[in-house]
């Protein structure tokens, strides 16, 4: 029985950790023709996107500012006389976002390590690529509804949702982490006669666990707030509560749920920040 390859440590990408690049192999850097070309190609993206774009509405943010101001000012006066209510299902949607984000980190780590390039062949890579493509594309909202049909109403469906999109957006930065990882730990590694999997967590994994957990908080920070808009379509948390006082023109409620949201991200946005200062 032959032995196992060892990791690759040269295809890695240079990244932001600065991984010595071999002169021959570093790639010339962007000329001004090319920049000139690419704003040119943007500009008339830009001119093409306007009429579909609705752009020539622009106007109206003017025009009709009144209109919004009117509009704006049932929100002047929230009424907090339900917030226990709002306050418990706040609650119950940064559960969903928690949840979501950690069933998503248990299946980013195998998918983010089987998509790098450095750690697995390019026949296991471009598949598991593929497939993270697939999560990323498809929006909360429709996975959510397919859970729906099958788990029926609730938190549950908007964690799977949750889990499922994430999961293809926290793979796509754990397998850049890991191409950009600095090969000498992992060749000190493998000089003790290890096996594969013992280079990958001993030499990779200590590298990049610090970047990966500042990114699986950032997806909870996002997470929290995507969670809000899946209980719109019943997939639990304050969502549902929200869209019923808009659709009843209750803007008092609709402001204090509103509040609450804001206090609770910031609250969120916080707290993860200060973990995320420390970790990196």
């Amino acid at each position: 029985m032959t032995a196992p390859e060892p990791l690759d440590m040269t295809s890695a990408g240079a990244g932001a950790t600065g991984l010595a690049i071999d002169p021959s192999k570093a790639k010339a850097p962007l000329t001004g023709g090319f920049n000139f070309i690419l704003l040119i190609i943007v500009a008339i993206a830009l001119a093409i996107s306007f009429g579909p774009a609705e752009m020539y509405k622009s106007s109206l943010l003017v025009t009709d500012a009144d209109k919004m101001g009117t509009y704006l000012s049932g929100f002047l006066r929230p009424d907090f006389g339900q917030w226990e209510l709002y306050m418990t299902e706040i609650i119950i949607t940064v559960q969903i976002a928690l949840w979501g984000t950690f069933l998503a980190v248990v299946a980013a780590i195998p998918f983010g390590l089987l998509a790098s390039r450095n750690v697995a062949p390019v026949w296991i890579v471009q598949p598991v690529r593929r497939l993270m493509d697939l999560f990323r594309s498809i929006n909360e909202l429709v996975i959510a509804t397919i859970f729906i049909v099958a788990v029926g109403l609730g938190p549950f469906a908007g964690v799977m949702a949750l889990a499922v999109h994430t999961t293809g957006v926290l793979a796509k930065l754990f397998s850049e982490a890991v191409e950009a990882i600095e090969p000498g730990p992992v060749e000190g590694v493998r000089a003790t006669g290890a096996s594969r999997v013992q280079e990958v967590v001993w030499g990779v994994i200590p590298q990049v666990l610090p970047l990966w957990t500042s990114f699986a908080l950032y997806r909870f920070e996002s997470n929290a707030r995507s969670s809000t808009v899946l209980g719109i379509i019943g997939a639990g948390g304050i969502g549902a509560l929200l869209m019923q006082n808009i659709r009843s023109f209750n803007y008092e409620r609709t402001a204090a749920i509103v509040i609450l949201m804001v206090i609770a991200v910031i609250i969120i946005d916080n707290l993860s920040q200060a973990i995320r200062k420390r970790l990196v």
